[in-house]
């Protein structure tokens, strides 16, 4: 893929500047206004400073496309008109993900085979008393699980699959003894699908009258990933609608659809993410909230506002109106309750009344509060005016600090000058933590990524020197010859470098982006950002040389040669110190 020039790839996507020779744009990999996303063109890298994420081009297009490294090489090769080579390591992981994805399109059949035999009997009752219709039992695959411990795993492995396999793919669980067991028993199961067709794994739901989770997802596999995949996005990306609307359950995406909607989404019984914000403003540019009308449903709207509020999508909040009880008092209701008690026209019209993101949180600040009393208008003054200052317009924070004004019966300037002081003082608390953070320089320089985090700081950054100059000049590999990887303090750059050896005597790239099948998205991200860092192309050597005396010296200490133990444990103890240990 070395004809595949990042800085094209990354414009396709994302509005690119010349800065300071490299490439500026607003992050693709979270929501931001400012750009602190970059490209390194002669260096073949992207790194965003906000998000931390970077890596080389394969990486970018799978994250970009949701894609697994094989698809990304796939796709990047269609691009380029190149043959992709099915060989070697590349090779294995397609195979096992192609018997996975065989795996789970089985399994759905026998689920959705089991729904119509006499043993699926409860789930054709339970999904009758929901008012699913069998056109629509078929359109989303639902099934039945059957009560036993391991039918599905007879079933799969008669068919040829292993015990591992089906663990793999989530679809059964390990005993005690070393036997496996259905992971999905005497529930109604729905196949979660991807958008390019693919059954990735189930979600399901218990039956009434059994013990157990309400719903259960499978677990993350090769294939599933819940922070990554939104349920029946495989059909409504395909509606005439010019919206998504995001409900909270599975059976409310069901309901709706059913009711001519068929342009609603759920997450996977998770909160919403960046990374599934970043899916939806692919395929809408107007996200439509429709939670419960419940107390923690609109704790899950605003949650999910503040995650949306800097998205590059129009948001709305259909809010269902309050349904009371036959005493009077009011009732839970989500939108499978609403359909059904008033009809799709009832839900149409709502869906039309939806208010935008800004006047719902301050006509919920309205509700919460009694305006009438001066606390009461204090308390909303003070919150409305923290909401008002997260707003990034100018324009937006003047239309509605003015609305929230009236409603206190303050005037619209007072409103302003505590907005603009309320900005001032956290853009100053936010300066002052950055120079804590500035302060402490060892803590700076941890990688992001908790699972990543240096034991020797000293030590890691030298190692970090060693990997950077392989990469950029793979010739003064021949001057490391020394250096065993036992010598690293830092398990993932001793892979790396034992990874950059093997790959270089093979006469294969060390470029970033030809690493992306081995390296996860959170290593390539620190490797991206190791290599942005700058390197005088001058004196390489001496370079190296000075990182190898560091390395050497810090992995003696380790070892404790020529060092007094008292002496070694006290240094031990004020590294760990100087970086929050």
């Amino acid at each position: 893929m070395a004809r595949s020039d990042l800085a094209d790839i990354v414009g396709s996507y994302v509005h690119l500047t010349p800065k300071g020779g490299s490439l500026w744009g607003c992050c693709p990999f979270h929501n931001e206004k400012t750009p602190s996303f970059h490209v390194v063109p002669d260096r073949q890298i992207y790194k965003c400073f906000g998000c931390g994420k970077g890596g080389g081009v394969i990486s970018f297009l799978m994250e970009m496309e949701n894609l697994p490294y094989l698809d990304a090489v796939k796709l990047l090769a269609k691009r380029e008109g190149l043959e992709v080579p099915e060989t070697g390591e590349n090779e294995a992981y397609r195979q096992k993900r192609t018997r996975l994805l065989a795996l789970c399109r089985e399994a759905a059949r026998f689920y959705h085979s089991y729904l119509k035999e006499p043993g699926g009997q409860r789930v054709q009752e339970y999904l009758a008393q929901r008012q699913i219709s069998p056109r629509f039992a078929t359109r989303f695959g639902l099934g039945a699980a059957p009560d036993q411990w391991d039918a599905l795993t007879k079933a799969m492995t008669e068919q040829g699959y292993t015990k591992q396999e089906l663990m793999d793919a989530g679809l059964a669980v390990a005993g005690k003894t070393g036997s496996i067991y259905d992971k999905f028993r005497a529930r109604l199961m729905l196949p979660v699908i991807d958008v390019r067709g693919d059954v990735v794994g189930f979600t399901s739901r218990i039956l009434p009258g059994e013990e157990g989770a309400k719903y259960l997802n499978s677990p993350d596999t090769m294939l599933f990933k819940k922070s990554r995949l939104i349920y029946a996005l495989n059909l409504a990306k395909n509606t005439k609608r010019s919206n998504l609307i995001l409900v909270e359950g599975n059976i409310d995406v069901i309901t709706l659809h059913q009711a001519g909607f068929d342009n609603v989404v759920a997450t996977m019984g998770t909160a919403l993410t960046e990374e599934h914000v970043r899916i939806l403003a692919r395929y809408t540019k107007e996200l439509v909230l429709c939670y419960d009308n419940d107390a923690a449903g609109k704790q899950s709207t605003d949650r999910v506002l503040n995650i949306l509020k800097n998205a590059d999508l129009t948001v709305r909040v259909l809010q269902l109106p309050t349904a009371l009880d036959s005493e009077g008092k009011p009732v839970k209701q989500d939108p499978d309750d609403f359909i059904k008690r008033f009809g799709p026209a009832a839900f149409e019209k709502c869906l039309n009344g939806s208010a935008g993101q800004n006047d719902y949180r301050l006509d919920s600040l309205q509700a919460r509060h009694n305006l009438s009393s001066e606390e009461g208008r204090l308390a909303y003054l003070k919150e409305a005016v923290a909401t008002i200052a997260s707003l990034q317009s100018p324009i937006e924070r003047e239309i509605y600090g003015n609305k929230a004004a009236a409603a206190a019966g303050i005037s619209g300037q007072s409103m302003a000058q505590e907005v603009a002081r309320y900005r001032k003082d956290r853009a100053w608390k936010a300066k002052k933590a950055q120079e804590r953070r500035d302060l402490t320089p060892a803590i700076s320089q941890q990688p992001k990524s908790r699972e990543l985090r240096y034991e020797n700081i000293r030590s890691a950054k030298a190692e970090e020197g060693v990997i950077r100059l392989i990469m950029l000049e793979p010739s003064l590999l021949e001057q490391t010859a020394a250096l065993g990887p036992e010598s690293f303090s830092s398990p993932l750059l001793a892979r790396l470098y034992v990874l950059l050896r093997q790959r270089h005597s093979q006469g294969l790239s060390l470029q970033l982006g030809a690493l992306s099948g081995t390296l996860t998205p959170e290593e390539m991200s620190h490797v991206a950002g190791i290599l942005e860092q700058p390197q005088s192309m001058s004196h390489l050597g001496q370079a190296l040389k000075d990182y190898l005396a560091i390395i050497a010296t810090e992995a003696a200490k380790r070892d404790g040669a020529g060092q007094d133990p008292l002496m070694a444990a006290r240094d031990q103890f004020r590294e760990k110190k100087s970086y929050g240990g």
